[in-house]
């Protein structure tokens, strides 16, 4: 009295073996999307490869404008108010800018409003195989795909992917096609005016336009300007 029937074991046992099946499927899809992107990495080294953003191929229906250009080809003042503008210390850190992103933890932790502190590397990591919006998920498998990269790519590789995956507009990506979309010119003859005006619209892409600045627009590029026409210590890896 009281004993459990061998056939509720017997019908339990098949949906024990489903559960586990799934679980280990489960746990290999993660696996896969957490370690694939590693594998990338050195595919993406060779300079004859153009890699697209997981943003990029959302659009592959609608469309998109992109035009890759070699790092050579791309004027060196957008290069200077890009780095000055997202990530001073580029040359100097591997990856991660361990510095600012301790200042922003202690904002955080003190309650004052935080800052980004998203190196170029964990921004090119993000565009190409993550997502964007606030996660700290998403940080979790950023910081690592940062370092990785910055150790498998040179770092005038990394720029140059950078600058060629980055959203401009709507539907432009690249700083090719914003170089003519906006102003009219190949990236290689940007002023130091334009190259600061497109730097400064990058946190923002949708919502800023480089050849329509507004007054705020402005102001963030006189400082990039100036900035940038100081840099010489600061991108003496890209630049002899």
């Amino acid at each position: 009295m009281g004993e459990r029937p061998e056939f509720d074991d017997e019908e339990e046992a098949p949906r024990k073996g489903l559960f586990r099946r799934w679980l280990r499927i489960a746990l290999l899809a993660l696996a896969v999307f957490v370690l694939l992107p590693y594998l990338f990495l050195p595919l993406y080294r060779p300079a004859f490869v153009h890699p697209v953003s997981t943003l990029m191929m959302t659009r592959t229906l609608t469309g998109y404008d992109r035009q890759w250009v070699a790092f050579d080809d791309i004027a060196p003042v957008l290069v200077q108010s890009v780095l000055m503008s997202e990530d001073g210390q580029f040359c100097n850190h591997y990856g991660i800018d361990w510095r600012e992103y301790k200042a922003v933890i202690e904002d955080a932790l003190s309650g004052e409003k935080t800052r980004g502190a998203s190196t170029i590397p964990m921004q090119t990591v993000k565009n190409l195989f993550l997502w964007n919006g606030r996660s700290y998920v998403r940080k979790v498998l950023e910081l690592p795909l940062a370092v990785a990269a910055d150790a498998f790519w040179s770092k005038e590789r990394m720029m140059e992917i950078y600058l060629n995956i980055a959203q401009w507009g709507p539907e432009t990506f690249g700083i090719e096609a914003a170089a003519r979309e906006q102003f009219g010119v190949p990236a290689s003859d940007l002023s130091r005016r334009q190259a600061a005006l497109l730097a400064v619209s990058l946190p923002n892409p949708t919502g800023r336009q480089a050849a329509a600045p507004s007054a705020h627009m402005n102001r963030l590029a006189d400082r990039v300007e100036r900035l940038a026409a100081r840099s010489g210590a600061y991108i003496n890896c890209l630049y002899d």
